[in-house]
């Protein structure tokens, strides 16, 4: 199989914002996914817990996003936004089955599976894929849209909104044809 170029980064082309903190007792940076993260496997959302975000902060969003899919536009895996101040962590599987864990008032749209959760790794055979999770640092309680928008509007709205952003990268590669 031809080597594939690396898309870039969801956030090379987004103005420069200060940086926070996000760790995960699922994943660690550069780490491969756990079946756990895998869609054919456990499809659970990994647990993220943040901190340092910026001063003037009232509320976060989480996407997981894979820059590498076949598609030109990347795959949009988990996009959720108005996660109160208040919340600083989500623990593994909060955006997964029946959403326990999950701040009340949250809102989650539709990921690139046509789903309102997070839907884990399926890279094509062969194929390493990156993914971005990233916790945003929100300007204000609500950020506008409704659960029925695309993950393009949710990233729209975040472009203006965004007081710093936290990143977290695993990579999976899609077990080879047999």
């Amino acid at each position: 199989m031809a080597e594939l170029k690396r898309a870039p980064l969801p956030h090379d082309f987004h103005p420069e914002v200060p940086s926070f903190s996000v760790v995960s007792e699922d994943l660690a940076p550069g780490a491969v996914l756990s079946d756990a993260q895998v869609h054919s496997a456990g499809n659970l959302s990994p647990q993220l817990r943040w901190e340092g975000y910026p001063a003037g902060t009232k509320s976060f969003a989480v996407t997981c996003f894979d820059p590498d899919a076949p598609t030109g536009s990347g795959f949009w895996h988990w996009v959720l936004f108005d996660i109160p101040l208040s919340v600083t962590e989500l623990p593994a599987g909060a955006g997964s089955g029946s959403f326990e864990g999950l701040p009340k008032g949250v809102v989650q749209v539709r990921n690139d599976y046509g789903t309102k959760d997070f839907g884990g790794a399926a890279p094509p055979a062969g194929e390493n894929h990156r993914y971005v999770f990233t916790v945003y640092a929100v300007d204000s309680e609500k950020l506008g849209p409704d659960a029925d928008v695309s993950p393009a509007v949710v990233g729209f709205n975040l472009r203006f909104h965004t007081l710093g952003r936290a990143q977290l990268i695993g990579e999976y590669e899609g077990p080879a044809e047999s």
